[in-house]
């Protein structure tokens, strides 16, 4: 006869029973917090019926594409989807660039001053991003560069949080590895291309994520700093579009639901190609 099966001990009891409950909770939470989403995802195939309609439906009653046909018809959608994915792109290209390169410098590389640097961009991140709009502009505006593609880029070439981030991770890169490829004859650049920037790949994603995302999303510096409405930004000319008095209050709504999906989907498609190396990105962090 095999021996009788020894009870599980009380707390592994205890965290099975609160297993469905934490689930519950979490499945709450993911529904509240994806619920104003499936709204306005849902509402832009509404027809103008289900989005007057009262009590209000969730699940369009008839799937249609008017909204976003009548949205492509009254707003030069492809023009202002380009200046957005210009300006997003460089944003964040300027970053993974110049961010890596300082938190290289600020980890790795021993110069006079390099404690003071890092003081200023602890401080930067402590700035309020809104106080520095008047002096961009006043910036700007002095160097001609308002309504231009640069005076939408420029001022977030560079962001603190991307150097903090970079300099962080990189400080977790064994210094004899560079030693040992110094002794062999490479210089900083090659060290900088070939070893620490494949080593802090999660740290990039991570960067590129939040970079575009701030930058594609952006909406008062775009606002400010562009007059020319062949300049503006889908954000820009979607609020524009929403505060037109000649708009429809149910087609009008239902093409303003198109217009917030449209902005939505490049976003979801960048974090869906780098979710892999943010997640580790995160994972990493976790464990310094």
């Amino acid at each position: 006869m095999s021996a009788p099966t020894a009870p599980a001990p009380a707390h592994r009891r205890t965290s099975r029973a609160r297993t469905p409950v934490l689930y519950a909770v979490a499945s709450l939470g993911l529904l509240v917090m994806a619920a104003p989403f499936l709204w306005m995802a849902l509402s832009a195939f509404k027809t103008k019926k289900d989005l007057t309609a009262s009590p209000p439906v969730w699940i369009p009653g008839q799937w249609t594409l008017g909204n976003f046909r009548d949205l492509l018809d009254q707003l030069d959608m492809p023009r202002y989807f380009m200046n957005s994915l210009i300006v997003a792109v460089l944003v964040t290209v300027c970053n993974l660039l110049f961010c890596s390169m300082l938190g290289y410098a600020l980890a790795k590389l021993e110069f006079t001053g390099r404690s003071k640097v890092f003081g200023l961009v602890l401080a930067a991140l402590m700035v309020p991003g809104n106080l520095l709009i008047l002096p961009l502009y006043v910036l700007m505006n002095k160097l001609n560069l308002i309504d231009t593609y640069a005076g939408l880029v420029l001022p977030f070439a560079a962001g603190a949080f991307g150097v903090f981030l970079m300099r962080q991770f990189m400080q977790s890169i064994p210094d004899e590895l560079l030693e040992a490829a110094r002794i062999d004859g490479a210089g900083e650049w090659y060290i900088f291309w070939r070893i620490v920037l494949p080593l802090v790949k999660p740290a990039l994603a991570t960067l590129t994520i939040f970079t575009f995302l701030g930058s594609w999303n952006n909406f008062v510096w775009p606002l400010i700093a562009t007059n020319d409405p062949g300049k503006y930004r889908l954000p820009v000319a979607l609020a524009t579009f929403a505060n037109d008095p000649n708009r429809t209050v149910g087609g009008g709504n239902g093409m303003l639901m198109a217009g917030s999906l449209l902005i939505v989907l490049p976003v979801l498609v960048v974090f869906a190609v780098l979710q892999r190396h943010f997640t580790q990105g995160i994972a990493t962090a976790g464990l310094k």
